[in-house]
């Protein structure tokens, strides 16, 4: 989490954060095409708006495309015209691509994994229609610490979300550029921008346990400060030797 300062300084630290995820992590090639994902939240408000503005100032090189995906049979949407006003003000093209998914297919997935994943085949499908290999996702180290804590108790796992992930199947690369940044860091960014707050509706939020495990992790936080910053450096520090 950026120290409390003020708001000039905690934007430029931000950006120094975006940058460093993207150089350290080599999200995103130069000349390359990126699609970012657009749900109208904070998270992929402040990332598309991150990508352009290191296009603009030439801190990268490359192309943007803003992709709204609406699932046509949840009653989760976004105010188009605020997506669309805001992608004309950043200069990016904005997309709309209608989709939905069939919860009868398989008991065995829960609502938010299967509209996730349609959403995900959405972006890829849009990826490949413009020549992209990079779909830019607003994950920021919350979720990815979330994530983690959830395979652990759910799945027997100990896996998360990657600042990059290559899905050679797809011949995409998934990159989250958020990955040193946390929610809180989000939300003051947000705050300062003036974003317009996201209304969640979505039926089968109450289903999730990322609700659960995110409480957990602010529990934890009592205890130690430090501990979000504590498990990403984690993630990256396993001893396989001392583990069954």
């Amino acid at each position: 989490m950026l120290h409390p300062t003020s708001d000039k300084q905690f934007l430029e630290k931000f950006n120094r954060f975006f940058r460093k995820a993207v150089n350290v992590y080599g999200l995103i090639p130069s000349g390359a095409t990126v699609v970012a994902g657009l749900s109208g939240g904070k998270d992929s408000l402040a990332l598309l708006e991150q990508l352009a503005d290191a296009h603009y100032r030439k801190q990268l090189h490359h192309a943007i495309i803003a992709v709204y995906v609406r699932m046509q049979n949840i009653s989760y949407q976004a105010d188009i015209d605020y997506l669309s006003d805001f992608c004309k003000r950043l200069d990016v093209p904005f997309l709309i691509y209608d989709t939905s998914f069939d919860l009868e297919r398989d008991h065995r997935k829960s609502p938010c994994f299967l509209c996730s994943w349609q959403r995900r085949k959405a972006l890829f499908e849009v990826a490949k229609q413009h020549n992209s290999s990079i779909i830019a996702l607003g994950h920021h180290q919350d979720d990815m610490i979330e994530t983690l804590l959830m395979n652990m108790a759910f799945q027997g796992s100990i896996a998360s979300m990657p600042p990059k992930l290559t899905m050679e199947k797809f011949e995409m690369n998934i990159i989250r550029p958020f990955a040193l940044l946390t929610e809180a860091d989000i939300q003051r960014y947000a705050d300062i921008k003036g974003f317009r707050p996201t209304i969640k509706n979505c039926p089968y939020e109450k289903d999730s346990f990322r609700a659960e495990i995110k409480k957990m992790v602010s529990d934890l936080a009592a205890l130690n400060p430090k501990v979000r910053s504590s498990i990403f450096a984690a993630m990256q520090n396993v001893k396989v030797d001392y583990l069954p």
